[in-house]
């Protein structure tokens, strides 16, 4: 039997494999298919493709020594002046291996990495043009400063579609030979918010547990609340009913393990689904924002949610 983690195991190795970003995918692979590119910025959320697309593009440059011609480095783990003074410039300054024509060293995470850090990576980039190509990832590409950015191609992943998040999650039912209910499906998709990685993950996690994926496996096991019991809550603090709303909340909050953090963020969402109108919507979505803030600064967690449910009920 393999014991395998599957964002790993259905990772793609070709472009024509991956889903989403097709305009992304197809301007990078003309630049694989002429052997020649600049440095690249991939850009955007958590599990959406970028980190595959840096091991596609390796694949396809270097065939069989793609492992030899690739330097991966995680900015999260080494993000001083020296990661890229000593291993970097080491790596950048030898030849590539084989009949290919530079090596590519993989910078994940890179907005982690100090304003230092990036100057000296500045020079390193303009330097060793000659043996080496970077491709760099970041979450936030205002965190990179502008001359990185200036020295590359600079592309924008957005979060994965939801019919292509089912098509991937179909396919790795289908493989591995387990059911997964439609409302599962949905239930995967709004916890991972287009995170593909997220999604697979929870899916393996699910399995071991339940031999079929549906809505209530994957809630429970994602601490995260189920939307319709939230917006009950949320509904009944509407209707004046203060003392049964928060003990409502009190329940939810234990049952799903979650922080008042969290539960801020998915009240959030639920408010665009009330029944009022779209000021009072826009007042409470406010609200949300400054007990976040006070949660962030230290506040206690149930004096600011009962704080919040009690706006819910103030005309």
């Amino acid at each position: 039997m393999e014991y395998s983690i599957w964002t790993e195991k259905y990772r793609p190795h070709k472009f024509e494999e991956m889903v989403g970003q097709e305009d992304i995918k197809k301007r990078v692979q003309a630049f694989v298919e002429s052997k020649n590119m600049p440095h690249l910025l991939f850009s955007g959320p958590a599990g959406v493709g970028k980190t595959t697309m840096a091991l596609i593009v390796a694949r396809q440059l270097f065939g069989e020594s793609w492992r030899q011609n690739l330097l991966e480095l995680n900015a999260s783990d080494e993000r001083g002046i020296d990661v890229v003074r000593v291993k970097v410039k080491d790596f950048a300054r030898t030849r590539a291996i084989g009949d290919v024509p530079f090596k590519i060293i993989y910078l994940d995470e890179c907005d982690a990495l100090t304003k230092e850090a990036q100057q000296a990576l500045r020079r390193t980039m303009e330097n060793y043009t000659q043996t080496c190509r970077f491709v760099l990832s970041c979450n936030y590409s205002s965190k990179i400063i502008d001359p990185i950015q200036s020295r590359c191609a600079v592309f924008r992943f957005k979060p994965i579609p939801k019919e292509e998040i089912f098509k991937i999650l179909d396919k790795i039912a289908e493989t591995e030979s387990i059911k997964v209910t439609e409302e599962g499906k949905e239930a995967l998709y709004i916890v991972s918010h287009g995170d593909c990685r997220k999604a697979e993950n929870l899916l393996q996690s699910c399995v071991a547990v339940n031999s079929v994926v549906d809505e209530k496996s994957v809630y429970e096991m994602s601490s995260y609340a189920r939307p319709e019991e939230l917006k009950e809550t949320l509904e009944l603090a509407i209707k004046g009913d203060f003392i049964k709303a928060k003990n409502r909340m009190m329940d939810i909050m234990l049952q799903y393990g979650l922080s008042g953090i969290d539960i801020i963020k998915q009240i959030q969402q639920e408010i665009w689904n009330l029944s009022v109108d779209d000021k009072r919507k826009v007042e409470l979505i406010d609200k949300c924002g400054e007990i976040e803030f006070r949660l962030v600064e230290g506040s206690d967690e149930f004096i600011q949610l009962e704080a919040l449910l009690s706006q819910f009920i103030a005309k």
